[in-house]
C-alpha cells in the first residue's frame, strides 16, 4: 500500500467553493427583500418555512463531521452493528412528532425552555437554558476542533486555518441571514455530505471489483455482526444498547434540543411540522447507510494492514480522509469534495447550534428582563449569534482533551441531554408533575449521569466489554507494530466500581438520566401534593394532539358524511390547521402553576 497523496490545488478550489456558497446564502437572505426585520424573522424564519428544506436541515444540524469521519471508524473497529441505529431513527421520529411537536408547536415558543416556566417556575427554565447553552458550546468545540486536526493530520489542511474559517463562515451566515439562511445552507450541504460519502463508496467498489467483494472481506474480518442481542448494558455496542440508548439519545436531539426544536416550529402547519420529521427519516436513513458502508470499504482496503497499527495515521479518527486520498487522488477535485462534506457537516451543525444559542439567550435571559423594541431584538439576536460564533471557536481547543468523536460526542449529548429530556417528559405526560418534583429529579439525574461518564472517563471499558475487533498489519511493506487491541492498561490497579458502574455502555448514559429524573420527578411530585395541582389546558399531551386520532376522526367524518374525492393529508393539514399560536391573537398564560 502506498502511502496517501496530498491535497492538490482543485482540491483546494472545492473547498473553498463550498465555503463561499454557504457564506453566499447567508449575505443573499441578509440583503435581499426577505430580510429579518423582526427578531421573530431571525430566530424562527417568520414561521413560514415549508416540510422539504426544514426536513433536509434537521438532518443536517446533527449529522457533522462526526458522521462523515467518525462512523466509518466506529465500524471499522467494532463492526456494522451500529446500522441499528437506523431502528432508533424510526422510534425517535413516532415520539418528537406525536408527543413533543405538538405541544411545543401549539404554544407558539421561540425557545423550547419557555415550557419549563409555563409548566413548572422561571428557576427550571433558567437551569435548563443553563444546560443547554453548556451543553451545545461543549458539542460545537469538538465539532469544529475533531474534523480539522484529523484531516489537518492527513491532508495538511492548516488546523487553526480550517477552524477559523469554519467558525468565521459560521457565524457570518447566522449573523447576516439568520434561521431562513441556516436552513438553505443545511439543504445544500446535505447534498455536498452525501456526494462525498458517495464519491468513496463508488471508487471503493470500482476498485475492489464489486460490492460482494467489500461484504465478503466484511464478514471474514467479523464486521456483518448485526444481531447480538446480549442484555448486558455493560457491552458497548448490542441490538439493546444501540436501538435503546439511540432512541433516548436521538429523542433528546430531536425532540426537545433547541436546534432541532426551532426548525420545525418555524413551519407554516403542524402537518408540515410533522411531515418534515418523517421526510428527515428517509435522509437519517440515508446518509447512515453510506456512512456504515464507508466504513465496511475502509475495512475492505485495509484489512491486511491497519494504517493506524502500522503509524501512517496518528489517530483513528484520520483513517477516512487517510482513505480518501489514497483511492481518489488521481481525480484532482475529488479529494476536495470529501473534505468538502466532512466541513460541510461542520458547517451545518455549528450554524444551528449558534442560531439556537441566540435564540434561547434572546427569549430566556434578555427579552423576559429587559423592555426591547422589535428592532432592537432583532439586533440583539444578531449580536449573540456574532457573540457564540467567536465562543465556539474559542471551545475548539477544548475539544483536544476528548476522545473518539463519535463517542465523545454521544456522551455529551447523553449527559445533558438525558435529564433534559426526561424533565420535559414528566411535564408533558404526567399532569401530577410539580415544580419541586421537576428540579429534585433533574439535579438527580443530571448527577447520576455525570457520575458514571466520568467515571467512564477515567476508567475507560475494558476490551471484554467494549469488544473491538481485530486489525492486523501483516500485509504491510515492514515488520514490527502491535495489534492495536492489546495496547490496554491491564495492570492498572481498578476499583470495583470500574468494571461495573463506570463500563455502562455510553449510549445508556441518556436513558439512565431521563429514567431517573421521571422516577425521582413523579416520586417527589406525589410526596408533595402534586396530585392536587390543576395543569394549565395545553401543556399536557392530548388525544386530540396524535396523527392518527386526527386520520381516525377525519376517516369517520367521510364514511359518515357524503361521499366524493377525499385526500387524507389535505384533511389531516386542515385538521391540525394553523395551531401554533405565533398565528393567533390569543396566547396561553405563562403564570407559573400552583
Amino acid at each position: 500500500m502506498s502511502s496517501a497523496a496530498s491535497f492538490s490545488v482543485w482540491d483546494y478550489v472545492v473547498f473553498t467553493l463550498m465555503l463561499v456558497i454557504s457564506a453566499g446564502i447567508g449575505v443573499y437572505y441578509a440583503f435581499s427583500g426577505r430580510g429579518q426585520s423582526s427578531s421573530a424573522d431571525f430566530l424562527v424564519g417568520g414561521r413560514s418555512m415549508t416540510a422539504v428544506p426544514v426536513a433536509l436541515s434537521l438532518t443536517a444540524s446533527f449529522m457533522s463531521a462526526i458522521t462523515v469521519l467518525g462512523t466509518p471508524v466506529e465500524v471499522y473497529q467494532y463492526g456494522a452493528v451500529f446500522i441499528l441505529i437506523c431502528f432508533a431513527y424510526v422510534l425517535m421520529v413516532a415520539v418528537s412528532s406525536e408527543i413533543f411537536l405538538p405541544i411545543f408547536y401549539r404554544l407558539g415558543i421561540t425557545s423550547t425552555y419557555e415550557y419549563l416556566e409555563m409548566r413548572y417556575n422561571k428557576v427550571i427554565r433558567l437551569f435548563g437554558t443553563v444546560l443547554f447553552i453548556i451543553q451545545t458550546v461543549l458539542y460545537t468545540g469538538l465539532v469544529i476542533y475533531a474534523p480539522a486536526l484529523a484531516l489537518n493530520q492527513v491532508t495538511g489542511v492548516d488546523l487553526w486555518g480550517a477552524v477559523v474559517s469554519t467558525g468565521v463562515v459560521c457565524t457570518l451566515y447566522c449573523t447576516l441571514g439568520g434561521l431562513k439562511a441556516v436552513v438553505w445552507t443545511d439543504v445544500f450541504q446535505v447534498g455536498i455530505i452525501l456526494a462525498g460519502l458517495l464519491a468513496v463508496i463508488i471508487q471503493s467498489v470500482l476498485l475492489q471489483g464489486g460490492i460482494s467483494t467489500i461484504i465478503s472481506d466484511s464478514a471474514q474480518g467479523g464486521r456483518l455482526n448485526l444481531w447480538d442481542f446480549d442484555p448486558n448494558p455493560l457491552r458497548r455496542h448490542t441490538f439493546w444498547t444501540i436501538t435503546v440508548g439511540g432512541t433516548f439519545l436521538w429523542t433528546s436531539v430531536y425532540g426537545i434540543n433547541q436546534a432541532q426544536v426551532q426548525r420545525y416550529i418555524s413551519c407554516k402547519s403542524m402537518f408540515h411540522a410533522k411531515m418534515a420529521l418523517y421526510i428527515n427519516l428517509i435522509c437519517l436513513w440515508t446518509i447512515s447507510i453510506c456512512s456504515v458502508l464507508c466504513g465496511l470499504c475502509l475495512y475492505s482496503f485495509y484489512k491486511n494492514c491497519d494504517p493506524w497499527t502500522a503509524r501512517k495515521v496518528s489517530a483513528l479518527d484520520q483513517l477516512m480522509p487517510y482513505l480518501v486520498l489514497d483511492i481518489l487522488s488521481e481525480y484532482p477535485g475529488v479529494p476536495g469534495l470529501f473534505v468538502a462534506a466532512a466541513y460541510s457537516g461542520t458547517l451545518s451543525t455549528v450554524s444551528s447550534s449558534v442560531n439556537a444559542l441566540a435564540a434561547v439567550t434572546i427569549a430566556d435571559l434578555i427579552q423576559p428582563y429587559l423592555s426591547l423594541s422589535e428592532k432592537q431584538l432583532s439586533w440583539a439576536s444578531k449580536a449573540m449569534s456574532l457573540f457564540y460564533g467567536a465562543v465556539c471557536i474559542g471551545m475548539a481547543g477544548v475539544a483536544s482533551l476528548m476522545g473518539g468523536m463519535l463517542q465523545a460526542a454521544i456522551s455529551i449529548a447523553g449527559v445533558v441531554g438525558g435529564p433534559l429530556l426526561g424533565l420535559f417528559s414528566l411535564g408533558i405526560l404526567f399532569p401530577c408533575a410539580n415544580a419541586k418534583g421537576g428540579l429534585a429529579g433533574l439535579i438527580s439525574g443530571l448527577t447520576l449521569s455525570l457520575w458514571v461518564c466520568i467515571g467512564a472517563q477515567i476508567y475507560p471499558p475494558r476490551p471484554e466489554n467494549s469488544r473491538p475487533l481485530a486489525l492486523v498489519t501483516h500485509g504491510c511493506n515492514f515488520s514490527g507494530g502491535t495489534n492495536w487491541t492489546a495496547n490496554t492498561e491491564e495492570n492498572l490497579e481498578r476499583p470495583f466500581l470500574a468494571d461495573n458502574w463506570y463500563s455502562l455502555s455510553y449510549l445508556y448514559f441518556g436513558p439512565l438520566g431521563t429514567v431517573t429524573v421521571i422516577t425521582v420527578g413523579l416520586a417527589v411530585s406525589i410526596l408533595s401534593g402534586g396530585r392536587q395541582m390543576k395543569v394549565q389546558s395545553g401543556l399536557t399531551l392530548s388525544k386530540e394532539d396524535l396523527t392518527f386520532y386526527k386520520a381516525y376522526n377525519a376517516l369517520k367524518a367521510k364514511v359518515s358524511g357524503s361521499a366524493g374525492k377525499f385526500d387524507l393529508v389535505q384533511e389531516l393539514d386542515k385538521s391540525f390547521g394553523k395551531t401554533n399560536f405565533a398565528f393567533c391573537d390569543v396566547e396561553l398564560s405563562t403564570q407559573t402553576p400552583t
